[in-house]
């Protein structure tokens, strides 16, 4: 080292030549191990450098950015800050505006006095209406119960249907019930008396005789008269024949004329000529005739016209039909039968009923027409 930091100089070169130490041979190995130890040492510092100012860098970014957003929230709330307080101001001066438009405190004690009125006097008109209402409800289906007595008479005079002026005037009974009105005793009184008076009253199937009498239509419909026999031996052709002078074809002639000409001078039966054609179609449409005016009978209740017309039917059977024909005798056995049936029934009277009725409306009526008269006084 002293060698190397020393110059040369001419004066001590006879020094060092008289001198010659013996010269040791440097390390070469241990001065490379030891550069390159240095050298890496000097890489990993250069990279934990590197690795430092990398992650300053970094920090300066990360800071640099966390200031820029700060700022831009900073920003924001300061702009949010300026709407909440433009949007404060204009409320507050909506507010201002809509108190300066309310009224004073007396015209606040006036308003809640005619609000009063008006409460008081809408419930009153709601209640007069409402009694209105009721009124007439009521009145409606009082006449509904008018309505139906009167249609219950009509049934009985009309056509005798028990049954339906039975169900007519329970109903109105059921509408007298439901009024609970004491005033309706009398009404309801008759009215009970018309009950039972109806289901007391004999009912005749009417309607069955209508569809047997319809029945024996069918049958007369397809009628068909019955050709008469004659059975007697004792003709008078046969015995000329028998009593022939002996030829033979003067006798066959006789017997084949006698199976088409019969000739008894003491034949005692009726016997009728038979029908065909429209002789019999007119006959078959007179007594179909005759059971329909019958079956009408029958329905209305009318024992003289539904008599008649069994008779006048027996009539063209025994008139155009012989008896011996078994169809034609069950049909005049049927109309004799029913011409014994009941078509007409005695019917009670319910005038009586409603005349209660109607006095009963009369009475409600003029209580009503009192007590408004009453209340307008009263008003």
């Amino acid at each position: 080292m002293s060698e190397a930091s020393t110059p040369n100089t001419p004066e001590e070169k006879p020094a060092s030549e008289a001198v010659k130490p013996t010269p040791t041979p440097p390390p070469v190995k241990a001065s490379r191990s030891g550069a390159g130890a240095g050298s890496g040492l000097a890489a990993f510092a250069l990279l934990v450098g590197l690795a430092g100012a990398g992650a300053g860098g970094w920090s300066l970014w990360q800071l640099h950015a966390m200031q820029s957003r700060d700022q831009q929230q900073a920003d924001d709330l300061q702009r949010t800050r300026d709407d909440s307080a433009k949007q404060v101001t204009d409320l507050s001066r909506q507010v201002d505006s809509r108190l300066a438009e309310l009224p004073s405190a007396s015209e606040l004690d006036e308003r809640r006095r005619l609000l009063a009125n008006l409460q008081s006097d809408q419930q009153r008109l709601s209640q007069r209406l409402e009694s209105v209402l009721d009124g007439s409800r009521q009145d409606w289906r009082l006449d509904e119960a008018q309505h139906l007595l009167r249609l219950a008479i009509l049934r009985l005079s009309a056509l005798q249907d028990v049954a339906s002026a039975e169900a007519l005037v329970s109903a109105a009974d059921d509408i007298l019930r439901d009024q609970d009105d004491p005033a309706a005793f009398a009404a309801r009184e008759q009215l009970s008396r018309s009950l039972e008076a109806l289901r007391t009253t004999a009912r005749p199937d009417r309607v069955g005789l209508f569809l047997q009498l319809g029945a024996l239509r069918e049958q007369a419909a397809t009628l068909n008269p019955l050709a008469p026999t004659l059975e007697g031996q004792g003709d008078v052709l046969s015995e000329l024949a028998a009593e022939g002078d002996g030829n033979v074809w003067w006798r066959e002639w006789l017997k084949k004329l006698s199976d088409y000409f019969r000739i008894e001078f003491d034949a005692d039966r009726n016997v009728r000529p038979l029908l065909s054609g429209q002789s019999l179609s007119q006959v078959r449409l007179s007594l179909s005739l005759a059971l329909e005016q019958a079956q009408w009978a029958a329905l209305h209740g009318q024992t003289g016209v539904y008599q008649q017309s069994l008779k006048q039917a027996e009539e063209i059977l025994d008139a155009h039909f012989n008896l011996d024909n078994p169809d034609s005798r069950a049909l005049r056995q049927r109309f004799a039968e029913l011409a014994d049936a009941s078509v007409e029934v005695k019917v009670p009277d319910l005038s009586e009923s409603l005349d209660a009725l109607q006095a009963y409306l009369q009475r409600k009526h003029a209580q009503r027409r009192q007590g408004a008269a009453a209340a307008g006084e009263a008003q």
